[in-house]
């Protein structure tokens, strides 16, 4: 097999472009993700990215925290850290010691190749969040959307507690985005005038 499998340059650029596009004054906007404004949604991206990052050097296994409830504070230097910190991700994931044997992100051991996903997920469903509570054009990679349509097809109806509310239906002909977006718990037609 060939490593890397995929790249997460894409969703990386994208993620910095959404972030890029924030104003300060819609910080305190909500989001699609229930009771969690911009600013607290950032906060959690510059935990991912380095978390991910972590996931790919291997660096955290057996020292990993599970995520609390306690919500992170957005650092003063987000705007440099947050780009930072993707192109960081992306170059951990190009290495291909990264996609062998088993890693470790938020207290949870899983095969690399499957932490390589969940790190594409975060990316492009937490980007596509902040787009749309910020009023921002957003469109993922289709090859992105493909590996995630196939990663969560599986998705119970309840959704997975801790990671992905109930499953939003949607129709089968739906835009691939559409069909990622109602496996995470989300409805595709959310906007910040409707939260």
């Amino acid at each position: 097999m060939n490593y890397p499998i995929f790249d997460l340059e894409s969703a990386a650029a994208d993620m910095d472009t959404v972030v890029t596009g924030i104003d300060d004054t819609q910080l305190d906007a909500p989001t699609p993700c229930t009771g969690t404004s911009v600013r607290l949604l950032l906060a959690h991206v510059v935990g991912l990215t380095e978390a991910f990052r972590q996931a790919a050097t291997k660096e955290m296994i057996g020292r990993s925290q599970p995520a609390t409830s306690v919500r992170p504070e957005l650092p003063h230097d987000w705007r440099t850290r947050i780009p930072a910190q993707l192109k960081d991700l992306v170059a951990a994931w190009y290495q291909p010691a990264a996609w062998t044997g088993d890693t470790e992100a938020g207290g949870v051991l899983l095969p690399a190749t499957q932490m390589a996903e969940i790190a594409l997920n975060e990316l492009v469903v937490h980007a596509w969040d902040l787009a749309r509570a910020t009023g921002q054009p957003y469109l993922p990679d289709s090859d992105d959307l493909a590996i995630l349509l196939e990663m969560l097809r599986n998705t119970p109806v309840e959704g997975t507690p801790g990671l992905f509310g109930p499953v939003v239906p949607v129709p089968d002909n739906a835009a691939t985005l559409d069909r990622v977006l109602g496996l995470t718990g989300r409805d595709p037609a959310w906007s910040a005038h409707s939260a």
